[in-house]
């Protein structure tokens, strides 16, 4: 099963100004952050950010906030309560028909377009925010794919526990080249060398 880019949306947690220090290799988490960003806005991934307790914890890192638009912000460790309706599209509202015919009459509105399955995820800290927002976004029938060489905790012991519980409850672990590889699928691809040249 490889993941397909017109079936994936990225969210990025919780890559805030206070908290990265903190954080186990957090430079090099943050650059990969940085490259799956990009490579989603080349490829027309859909991309979202979050921040938790942003009064406390500051902004997103300057160098990631401009690729992620507005974040979601948030004070429950987990994101999928607040991610979910969003990563769903809305149901179609029932087209053509006169509001004065009676209700039996009325054609039922279309369901909504199936939404993207795979949710292409990675943040801080990896056995808090993205542990707790993975396993309840597979409850919610999602595709988890974990990136992570984009994910960290304050130290490599949390961060592993958090990779082998993950991959338990049925995540796939990924690193960002598996990611935006599987995205181009191709060297002919016509995005091909702008993504390469954010690999190099």
């Amino acid at each position: 099963m490889l993941l397909d880019a017109d079936e994936s949306q990225l969210v990025l947690m919780d890559y805030q100004q206070r908290l990265l220090p903190a954080m186990h290799d957090g430079a090099a988490m943050l650059a990969n952050a940085v490259r799956l960003a990009r490579a989603a806005q080349i490829l027309g991934v859909r991309c979202w950010g979050t921040e938790q307790n942003p009064a406390k914890l500051g902004p997103t890192d300057a160098a990631l906030a401009p690729l992620l638009g507005k974040p979601v912000s948030k004070m429950s460790f987990s994101a999928a309560e607040q991610l979910a309706s969003r990563l769903r599209p809305p149901a179609r509202e029932a087209q053509g028909n006169a509001r004065s015919l009676p209700r039996h009459l009325r054609k039922p509105a279309e369901p909504a377009p199936p939404a993207p399955a795979a949710i292409v995820l990675a943040g801080c800290e990896a056995h808090i925010c993205v542990l707790q927002t993975a396993l309840e976004l597979l409850d919610e029938e999602f595709e988890v794919w974990v990136v992570t060489d984009a994910c960290a905790s304050r130290t490599e012991r949390n961060r592993d526990a958090a990779f082998d519980r993950l991959a338990g409850a049925g995540c796939e672990l990924v690193t960002t080249e598996m990611v935006v590889f599987e995205w181009l699928r191709s060297a002919e691809h016509p995005a091909f060398r702008d993504v390469q040249a954010l690999i190099k």
